[in-house]
């Protein structure tokens, strides 16, 4: 098994990328971070806290905070007002990847292009239909 060599996207160092994106050093640091964090949000004073009020209390930026939910380490069933970025437009959302809006802009956006598309080929089809083309052959001339 060859092991590879990578900078750490966090700091820059050198490091030999096995189970971890980052350096054992940055690792440790996040895993901090997210102890800070769910320490925090904890506390029953801070429960109902919102994103803005766990980056006030604790230092950690929103983008980490953010990433500890998407990755399953902060369970929002227990913290009613916390949420990450719709993946389109950045609207707070408590599961998935896109928001509900989100999902029907894209959903009537492909359902518009099937239809679309039925019709291109409908139209093609009957224009097909009204082209064709007849071959009237001599008998004589088949015949020999």
């Amino acid at each position: 098994m060859m092991q590879n060599l990578e900078n750490c996207p966090r700091c820059g160092k050198l490091f030999v990328k096995a189970l971890r994106s980052v350096c054992n050093k940055c690792h440790k640091e996040v895993d901090q971070m997210f102890q800070t964090v769910y320490t925090f949000i904890r506390k029953k004073e801070n429960r109902k806290a919102h994103i803005k009020e766990v980056v006030e209390g604790t230092g950690v930026s929103e983008d980490y905070i953010f990433r500890f939910i998407r990755e399953g380490r902060l369970q929002l069933a227990q913290f009613p007002n916390l949420g990450y970025p719709c993946e389109a437009c950045a609207t707070i959302i408590r599961e998935g990847r896109i928001c509900t809006s989100c999902h029907t802009n894209i959903r009537t956006g492909i359902d518009q292009h099937n239809k679309e598309k039925e019709i291109a080929k409908r139209n093609e089809k009957q224009e097909k239909s009204t082209r064709m083309t007849y071959h009237l052959f001599n008998d004589e001339v088949r015949r020999k």
